[in-house]
């Protein structure tokens, strides 16, 4: 089977050979390993858009410099009610599987942006965009599959994008109202964005995530996701799509309200030594959803006798196997990837075997 008809057929429920071992994207550098892997029967769950976004009333600037090894750009967005800036970061010279940005500046500042960023809220439109989404899927010809986007819980992003968590923090205590209403606004305008996903051609959307209980919280987790996951995976399923959330932080916290969700699948959810679930306690909480997880990131740095033990152990938990991938979704380091991918793929060849059985 191609990547893409063995990916699909996890999804869907299907027993496939072994259990899947995927790369979120193209995580390592096309060389020979990287053909060796692929070769071997790794797959690549990669994503692409099916809608784009345009915004009126509204002008945005870019100012791009080099400084000490970094490439700084400068966005300013100005508005009818004022200006709005952020500043992103790129270290230069990183190898792929390393390269990362970061914003060191955040869009809002104080309570004299709200109005500013309401403004450019309201004013985002989105179009449908699925001849990009059909040309990736043709241009790479099975290679890989892919899935797609929708928008995440509107708080998530006001933590994380606009504000920071210290700031949110301080206006949460003094001027929860007015984050309420930027809460509000957000979701009255995504709504534009689920219609769109739903008819599109893509199979599997991820609805936002990264959701992180220590910062937002049971509580602002069943105000605010909760409530977000079920109207937007109602849209979807009446569509014949399938709706799922990145979420890779301490999950025991909220493991039965998402068990309980619409959700159909899990993407990036990394087991325990990294977290507080093991596999076996998310299997039996989150059963019948499908798991794209996360190998624990902290494994890739121990020998390869340790990487295939922890493989060994993630599929005995994971047995009958069914629903399951073996994947990476965040980065590992340059000179630790070529030995720990190939023994998880052999690993999970030699021992995944679907049904598993050990």
């Amino acid at each position: 089977m191609k990547c893409s008809e063995k990916i699909e057929a996890v999804f869907k429920g299907q027993f496939v050979d072994f259990v899947p071992f995927a790369l979120k994207g193209w995580r390592i550098p096309q060389c020979e390993m990287e053909r060796v892997l692929r070769d071997g029967g790794m797959c690549i769950i990669d994503a692409s858009p099916v809608y784009r976004t345009v915004s009126t009333g509204v002008v945005t600037e870019e100012i791009t410099t080099k400084k000490d090894g970094m490439l700084c750009t400068d966005i300013i967005t100005k508005t009818p009610e004022g200006n709005l800036s952020i500043t992103v970061k790129q270290e230069l010279g990183l190898e792929k599987t390393e390269t990362t940005s970061w914003v060191s500046d955040k869009l809002f500042k104080g309570p004299q942006d709200y109005d500013a960023l309401e403004y450019m809220i309201r004013g985002r439109q989105f179009l449908p965009d699925y001849e990009t989404f059909i040309k990736s899927q043709t241009q790479i010809g099975g290679e890989a599959f892919f899935k797609t986007v929708a928008p995440g819980a509107p708080i998530h992003d006001i933590i994380h994008s606009f504000m920071g968590v210290e700031i949110f923090s301080i206006e949460w205590a003094e001027r929860k109202e007015r984050i309420l209403r930027l809460c509000e606004a957000m979701s009255e305008n995504n709504r534009k964005i689920y219609s769109i996903v739903a008819k599109s051609p893509a199979l599997i959307v991820q609805c936002g995530g990264n959701y992180t209980p220590e910062i937002l919280g049971k509580q602002r987790f069943m105000e605010h996701v909760l409530p977000h996951w079920e109207e937007i995976a109602g849209i979807l399923h009446a569509n014949g799509k399938m709706a799922g959330c990145h979420l890779d932080a301490n999950n025991k916290i909220w493991a039965q309200e998402v068990g309980r969700s619409k959700l159909d699948w899990i993407e990036a959810f990394t087991p325990a030594p990294d977290t507080d679930m093991t596999v076996a306690e998310a299997r039996k909480i989150w059963e019948g959803k499908v798991f794209f997880m996360n190998f624990p990131s902290s494994v890739h740095l121990e020998k390869a006798s340790v990487i295939e033990e922890t493989t060994k152990k993630i599929l005995k938990e994971a047995a009958p196997g069914d629903r399951f991938i073996i994947g990476i979704t965040e980065n590992v380091p340059e000179d630790r990837w070529r030995e720990s991918f190939f023994t998880i793929l052999q690993t999970v060849k030699k021992y995944g075997k679907l049904p598993i059985k050990f």
